[in-house]
């Protein structure tokens, strides 16, 4: 079967608006679906590409994104299973094969396949991806969910679900997230789901409002507070908490310089940071840090394939809510709308949505 008459949103070069164009006529391969996309997530991570010229790894032009949800309406021969299906393409597909992933490492496969670098992503009517790795969704979705609202499940939530799950969060841990939009927000109503304490710090009150009413026992905004009144106050609620074990779990959610800082400085005696957020930008950091508090400190990119079905499980049980953290926008504004999340201007995860393809469909 093959699309024709798609049209997506391209960066055809850094610091330009992005392009609509018509995409050629989308056949999969054996192993590749065609989805017709209801919804895509822009990320920090798109802008990094188109504004601070973070390089992708497929050269430009290219369709931007990664937070894919959608129906199949094209299957390869290998992947017939998954025609008719609503379904979430992970931002990350490794390959299953290499040596990384033959070590349970796979966010880290050579290989991978991420829409909107390694090829054209979601910012379009339809985005051909690997079958492999797909996360079916349930249907009907409950109350409240939506398809498109499901494509921040890509990154997102997957993400910080992925680094909390590595850091063994649980009952007896303190989660400390600095940066609560939308991947830190989900974060924080992640860690409370696995019966945490949670400290959330931004500069934002609105965020952390937010984080308030979706289950963070303190909100602090780091903008009037010096490092040591924050650890101060981090400390005094993990003693409060009643919490037993050592040292606080710091997710890093923020992407920003001083968001790192922050995070970094709130070590503390066998604590644990996860690095989340991107920046292109350098930050001077005393990593004797690590090792006089016999601390740890660990990257998170994406989340495997494998560990979606957990995260998505946590989104349908209403235990992670989205419609708070989102907006809805057109796939027709996509140049305007991307203007605005490059220029901060829109402080909610923005999702493109697509309402009607007009495509036909040829056997």
């Amino acid at each position: 079967m093959r699309i024709d008459g798609a049209h997506g949103y391209r960066l055809v070069a850094v610091g330009q608006p992005l392009e609509r164009f018509g995409l050629p006529p989308m056949e999969p391969a054996p192993d590749e679906v065609v989805v017709a996309v209801s919804g895509c997530g822009i990320c920090h991570t798109d802008v990094g590409f188109a504004v601070d010229g973070v390089p992708t790894r497929k050269t430009l032009p290219l369709v931007l994104g990664h937070e894919i949800s959608g129906r199949v309406v094209a299957a390869g021969q290998n992947a017939r299973a998954w025609l008719g299906r609503l379904v979430i393409v992970p931002a990350v597909v490794p390959c299953g094969e290499c040596p990384a992933c033959r070590a349970n490492r796979p966010t880290i496969c050579r290989n991978q396949f991420m829409p909107g670098n390694d090829g054209d992503g979601g910012f379009a009517t339809h985005v051909r991806a690997p079958a492999r790795g797909l996360c079916p969704v349930p249907e009907p979705l409950p109350s409240g969910l939506s398809a498109e609202l499901l494509s921040v499940v890509a990154d997102a939530v997957t993400t910080p679900w992925e680094a909390i799950r590595r850091a063994g969060v649980g009952p007896e841990d303190v989660a400390v997230f600095v940066g609560v939009g939308g991947v830190g927000g989900f974060g924080v109503q992640i860690a409370v789901a696995l019966g945490a304490a949670v400290v959330a710090i931004d500069i934002d009150r609105s965020k952390l409002e937010l984080a308030a009413q979706h289950g963070a026992g303190l909100a602090l905004n780091s903008s009037s507070m010096n490092e040591k009144d924050l650890k101060t106050a981090v400390r005094t609620f993990a003693k409060q908490s009643g919490r037993n074990n050592i040292g606080f779990k710091i997710f890093e959610t923020s992407g920003a310089p001083a968001g790192q800082q922050t995070a970094f400085g709130l070590l503390d005696f066998g604590g644990y940071l996860a690095v989340v957020g991107f920046t292109p930008n350098k930050i001077e950091l005393r990593l004797s840090n690590l090792m006089a508090l016999d601390a740890t400190a660990r990257g998170n990119w994406g989340c495997p394939p494998d560990q979606y079905p957990d995260a998505l499980e946590l989104v349908l049980r209403g235990k992670v809510a989205i419609a708070p953290y989102v907006e809805t926008h057109s796939l027709d504004d996509a140049p305007a709308v991307f203007d605005a999340v490059a220029r901060h201007s829109i402080t909610r995860r923005a999702i493109l949505k697509h309402v009607s393809n007009g495509t036909s469909e040829k056997p």
